[in-house]
């Protein structure tokens, strides 16, 4: 991989993995919020959140999607990829303080068409917390 443009077509492997982990601030929930317009209260208001479920605020599902998105545009396929699709399932809540763990999985290879699907995990510690599969468009190397 490159520094400016990640893997070429040629350069994958089906088992190929890699990861991106962070922990989620009070903060990052407030910046995603704002960015996406997602103001549910199961987010951003505590006393609200303690009435449900899960008793205190939890992150939103689609910031667990974007790990996956920084693992993908910065590591694997990497930079120059296209995110094509995703199907993705969404098993347990993430919680401010919380380390979640995007990884990204090669699983398919096409190369007439310049695809590869991969599975896409985000977990917490043990826990998956969301499960899916993704496509991406990557380049082939200059003949």
């Amino acid at each position: 991989m490159q520094e400016i443009h990640g893997y070429y077509l040629e350069d994958l492997e089906v088992g190929m993995s890699e990861s991106y982990a962070k922990t989620i601030s009070e903060s990052d929930v407030y910046l995603f919020a704002g960015v996406s317009g997602d103001n549910n209260p199961v987010h951003i208001n505590e006393e609200y959140a303690q009435t449900t479920m899960f008793k205190k605020r939890i992150v939103h599902g689609m910031f667990s999607a974007a790990l996956i998105s920084t693992v993908a545009g910065t590591r694997l396929p990497g930079p120059g990829c296209i995110y094509i699709d995703q199907q993705i399932k969404f098993k347990a809540p993430v919680f401010i303080g919380d380390t979640a763990k995007a990884t990204i999985t090669v699983t398919d290879i096409d190369t007439t068409r310049r695809r590869i699907k991969a599975r896409t995990d985000v977990t917490v510690g043990d826990k998956v917390v969301a499960t899916g599969e993704a496509t991406f468009m990557v380049d082939k190397r200059e003949a």
